[in-house]
């Protein structure tokens, strides 16, 4: 099964270059693929469009993750690879107090899936920093203000803005050979 796995540029620094293939693990973590929930959802789209849909929720999900790891460069990431289908399950049910509504593409990496070559990369250009870091700011000004009138429609709009920058933003391909070469933030 083809999965598009969201991730931060510091995580492909685990990856193992041959001269055939570039190779990566796979930790259980949540991915998305194209799934039957989504064909449902999108009736009209045909599979390069469901493809597409699958790996702009992973970027989202990418943007989640370099929120969680400061230290990780300003850039989405999304990891193509093709895993076993027993590695791989429908996300269920969210967790109880989970507010998430999970997206019809959401997969969960049931286990381990080791020396996976792969397929593709999408990054963002090292310049959507800047607008990745306004996300975190504007994201951080809303949940540090114990005032929520405080908060307001402003900070609202500037998340709002810098959000869209960041959506706005085309995510680069890149080849496996190219995994060197991605520039960073």
């Amino acid at each position: 099964m083809r999965i598009y796995v969201p991730a931060t540029l510091d995580e492909l620094d685990a990856v193992t270059h041959a001269p055939d293939a570039a190779r990566w693990t796979v930790a259980p973590r949540r991915a998305h693929a194209v799934t039957a929930e989504l064909e449902q959802a999108l009736p009209e789209e045909d599979a390069e469009g469901l493809e597409y849909v699958a790996l702009l929720n992973a970027a989202d999900d990418s943007l989640a993750l370099v929120a969680g790891r400061p230290a990780a460069p300003h850039q989405r990431v999304v990891v193509t690879v093709e895993v076993p289908d027993a590695a791989v399950a429908p996300l269920g049910d969210p967790a109880p107090g989970d507010d998430d509504e999970p997206v019809a593409s959401e997969v969960q990496v049931t286990r381990t899936v080791d020396d996976v070559a792969i397929v593709c990369v999408h990054v963002d250009e090292a310049e959507a920093a800047a607008d990745i870091a306004d996300v975190l700011a504007a994201a951080d000004e809303e949940s540090d203000s114990e005032d929520v009138a405080e908060v307001g429609e402003e900070s609202d709009t500037a998340l709002d803005d810098a959000l869209q920058r960041v959506t706005d933003r085309d995510l680069l391909w890149y080849d496996w050979s190219e995994l060197r070469d991605v520039p960073r933030a």
